[in-house]
């Protein structure tokens, strides 16, 4: 469980910084296509970060060892459709 709160944690992380390159583009502090460059990456260590939680939570869920659970590239878990 502690290590699903810390990515979970993470994951909040990466929605604030979200957030924050919005609200940075907003007020010109940076410019839209430095924008769109972090935000797909964000955007894929997000996808990532989901994924192994779900991996985790199906291991939990049939008595498997959630540990065993891996990151996956992004290109395998992007645009994933639970």
């Amino acid at each position: 469980m502690e290590r699903d709160q810390r990515i979970l944690n993470r994951i909040t992380e990466m929605v604030e910084d979200e957030r924050r390159l919005r609200a940075a583009v907003a007020s010109g502090q940076i410019d839209t296509s430095t924008e769109q460059q972090r935000l797909g990456e964000l955007e894929r260590e997000l996808d990532q970060c989901w994924d192994l939680l779900r991996q985790r939570r199906a291991k939990a869920e049939f008595g498997e060892n959630p540990d065993e659970a891996r990151v996956r590239p992004a290109t395998e878990v992007e645009g994933y459709q639970g």
